[in-house]
C-alpha cells in the first residue's frame, strides 16, 4: 500500500493487480482533474512513448466549466490548444478504495516549450520553492489542517434540496467531544485508514465547533508534498463519504449561522543544505530567529497583497468575522488563536502557523503566496515583528485581512509584490480568473438573499 514506484507499479500491472491508472492535476479551483488510462497505455505514457493530452482550458473555465474570456494563454482564438499531463512518478499510490487502480499526479507541460506550463497551480508553488532554495538555501516543512462539515445526505439528495435543510453528522456542539468522535468513528476512522493505506499521514482527528464538523490534520511533510497529498486528501474525502451514502463540504462558509471552516497552515524553517530547522532562537525574546523574523514580518507586511490567493472565492470572506476563530488582523502572537499568525511548538517543531486560509484555498496557490510574502520580507532584511499580546479582534489599528474578495483582489493585481514574486503571466492570469468569478457573482447571478429581502416588500 502506499506510494511506490514506477517499477513496482509494472509489476502490479503484469500481474493484472492493476487495470486502471487515474492521471491527475489540480485546476486553480484546487479540484483534481485528468484521466482514467488503461494500465498499459499509462506505461506507455509514462515511458515517453507517448503522452496523455488535455486542453489548457482546464486553467481557464467556471466552476461549470464553461470557459472564460480574457486569457492570454489560450481562447477561442487560439482553438484551445491541449498540454501534456507528465506523470511525476514519485506520485503514484495504490487506491484501496477503487478496486484494481493507481493514482498518479501529473505535471502540466507546455507542449512547444517542453517546460512546466506557468499556470498550473503545482508549477506556480515549485517556482516559489525554488526561489527560496536558490536564493536563500531554505526549504519549508508545511502541514494544514482541514476543517469540513459532514452530513448524513447524499451529495444527489443534497443537490436536490439546494443544500438547505441537510442533516448533519451531530445535533449539538461537540468540539472535541470523545463521545461524539466515538459515533463519528466508522466514518472519520475509515477516512484515517484509506489516507494512511494511500500514504497520506494523518497526525489526528477530532470533532469541531460546528454541526457535523471534523479536522482531521494531516502529518508535517516538505511544501510541495504537503500541497500534493492536500489536494488528493480533500477529493478522497468526498469520495469515500459519496461510497458511505454521505456527502462533505470544503466551503469556507457554508451556512452563515454557522462557524466557518479554516485550512491552518504550519510552515517552518529548514536549511536545505544541511537539513536543519533554523526557525528557533533560544536567545530572543519572541524565540524566533532573525531569518524567521523577517519572514514572518513579510507575512504581515505583505499578506493583504498575498491574500487572495488564501481566500479564492466570494464565500471565503463571510468566514472572516469577529470572534470566530477566524483572524482578521494581520499580526503575530504567541499561541494566540485571534491573530492571523500565531507561533507555536519548540525547538526543532517551532513554526508559524497562519490562520487566514479557508478549506476552500487550493493549497499550491495558498503555500505559493505564503512562501512569496516570507521571502519578500527576507528580500527586506525585514525586523522581527513584535509580538501582540492581547486580543486582536479588539484592535482597529491594526492591518486587516480584506473584508471582500473585491477588494483582495484589488490587492493582489496593483501589488508589486505579487508582480514580482509570481511574474506578470501568473499574475495577469491569477487576476483574470478572479475577475471572471467576481463578474459571474455581481453581474450574472440573483440570489436567495436578495429574493427572500426585496421580492414582496420592495
Amino acid at each position: 500500500m502506499g506510494t511506490m514506484s514506477l517499477d513496482e507499479l509494472k509489476k502490479k500491472i503484469d500481474d493484472g493487480s492493476i487495470k486502471t491508472v487515474i492521471c491527475g492535476l489540480a485546476d486553480i479551483w484546487g479540484r483534481l482533474v485528468g484521466k482514467r488510462m488503461t494500465a498499459k497505455n499509462f506505461l506507455r505514457c509514462a515511458s515517453g512513448i507517448e503522452a496523455i493530452h488535455a486542453s489548457v482550458y482546464l486553467f481557464c473555465t467556471d466552476m461549470d466549466m464553461d470557459p472564460r474570456p480574457g486569457y492570454a494563454i489560450t481562447g477561442w482564438d487560439k482553438g484551445f490548444q491541449d498540454f501534456v499531463m507528465q506523470p511525476d512518478p514519485s506520485t503514484i499510490r495504490i487506491l484501496p478504495w477503487v478496486p484494481h487502480t493507481a493514482f498518479v499526479l501529473c505535471d502540466a507541460i507546455d507542449e512547444a516549450t517542453g517546460r512546466l506550463l506557468p499556470i498550473a497551480p503545482r508549477a506556480i508553488l515549485k517556482r516559489q520553492i525554488e526561489r527560496a532554495e536558490r536564493d536563500w538555501g531554505l526549504s519549508f516543512k508545511c502541514a494544514t489542517e482541514l476543517e469540513f462539515f459532514t452530513f448524513r445526505d447524499t451529495y444527489d439528495d443534497a443537490w436536490q434540496k439546494r443544500y438547505r435543510g441537510l442533516n448533519p453528522t451531530s445535533r449539538y456542539r461537540a468540539d472535541y467531544h470523545i463521545l461524539q468522535s466515538t459515533r463519528d468513528e466508522e466514518m472519520v476512522g475509515e477516512i484515517r485508514d484509506a489516507m494512511e493505506a494511500a500514504a497520506i499521514e494523518i497526525e489526528n482527528a477530532k470533532t469541531e465547533w460546528g454541526l457535523g464538523q471534523q479536522e482531521i490534520a494531516l502529518r508535517y511533510t516538505d511544501a510541495l508534498e504537503m500541497a500534493d497529498r492536500h489536494i488528493l486528501y480533500k477529493c478522497w474525502v468526498k469520495e469515500l463519504l459519496s461510497l458511505r451514502g454521505m456527502s462533505a463540504t470544503f466551503m469556507a462558509k457554508p451556512f452563515i449561522d454557522e462557524i466557518g471552516s479554516s485550512c491552518h497552515i504550519h510552515v517552518s524553517l529548514w536549511d536545505k543544505s544541511t537539513g536543519s530547522p533554523v526557525s528557533y532562537d533560544a536567545a530572543t525574546p519572541s524565540h524566533m530567529s532573525a531569518r524567521f523574523g523577517s519572514f514572518v514580518a513579510g507575512l504581515i507586511d505583505h499578506g493583504r497583497d498575498f491574500a487572495y490567493l488564501s481566500a479564492p472565492t466570494i464565500n471565503s470572506y463571510k468566514r472572516f468575522r469577529k470572534t470566530s476563530f477566524a483572524p482578521v488582523q494581520l499580526v503575530v502572537g504567541d499561541d494566540n488563536r485571534t491573530c492571523g499568525f500565531r507561533l507555536v511548538g519548540h525547538g526543532k517543531s517551532f513554526r508559524v502557523e497562519s490562520r487566514i486560509p479557508g478549506a476552500d484555498a487550493n493549497p499550491y496557490l495558498a503555500l505559493a503566496g505564503l512562501i512569496a510574502a516570507g521571502i519578500k520580507g527576507l528580500e527586506s532584511s525585514s525586523p522581527t515583528p513584535a509580538l501582540y499580546m492581547d486580543n486582536a479582534y479588539e484592535n482597529p489599528t491594526l492591518p486587516r485581512v480584506p473584508a471582500t474578495m473585491r477588494e483582495a483582489v484589488t490587492l493582489f493585481s496593483s501589488s508589486a509584490a505579487v508582480r514580482e514574486a509570481l511574474g506578470d503571466e501568473v499574475r495577469d492570469h491569477l487576476k483574470n480568473f478572479a475577475e471572471n468569478e467576481l463578474d459571474a457573482f455581481e453581474q450574472e447571478t440573483v440570489t436567495d438573499w436578495e429574493l427572500m429581502r426585496y421580492f414582496e416588500r420592495i
